[in-house]
């Protein structure tokens, strides 16, 4: 049993602690500090579900069926570049932090429905959590604690980013260090959008 769990635990932390759109998506929410714990936890609860179902039997159904994995990936380039662009509209706008607060604070159900958007409609997410986690998963003598190894890396990692980037907050309250990470951001929404395109 802890076998598959630390097994669950290592792989998991490996793939999720890699630069990828949902942790650029925590890591703006916590150093804006907008909502940044609960987008952290509904990022850690997809995860889990996630790892959950490939383990229990979605990746053998989506390994074999092209056209699902077709649609998850052109539904996931429409997204990335649609949130790099908005992503480099905001990197022309002036922005600062000041005393924990920006201007414009969205809602948290509106940033509840973003991360939830860069969560599901980025198809990487399931060629990652749902195809390798879980088919490695689905291999294990003890599947269930293989699950919750992996969502304990999940718990780990995201609670982490959300914390740690809120306590550096405060001394990122220049303009010019929102335009950098939005420009990171974008940079890194298309280039993983081109990858995408590529490998159609």
């Amino acid at each position: 049993m802890w076998q598959s769990y630390l097994n669950g635990l290592l792989v998991a932390a490996g793939l999720i602690m890699a630069i990828g759109t949902q942790n650029a998506f925590v890591l703006a929410q916590s150093l804006r500090r907008e909502h940044h714990l609960p987008v952290a936890f509904l990022c850690i609860a997809c995860d889990a579900i996630l790892v959950a179902a490939g383990v229990f039997g979605l990746a053998n159904v989506l390994a074999h069926n092209p056209t699902l994995l077709a649609v998850a990936r052109w539904g996931g380039v429409v997204f990335l570049l649609w949130y790099g662009i908005q992503a480099l509209r905001r990197a022309c706008s002036r922005q600062s932090l000041q005393q924990g607060e920006i201007s414009g604070v969205r809602s948290r159900r509106a940033v509840l429905l973003s991360a939830l958007a860069v969560t599901l409609l980025n198809p990487h997410v399931y060629l990652d959590t749902v195809l390798l986690i879980g088919s490695l998963g689905a291999q294990q003598t003890v599947p269930g604690a293989y699950v919750v190894g992996a969502a304990s890396a999940s718990l780990l990692w995201f609670s982490a980013l959300a914390i740690g980037a809120a306590w550096l907050a405060p001394w990122l309250s220049r303009p010019a260090t929102w335009r950098l990470l939005d420009l990171m951001v974008a940079v890194m929404m298309f280039s993983v959008a081109v990858q995408l395109i590529r490998s159609a």
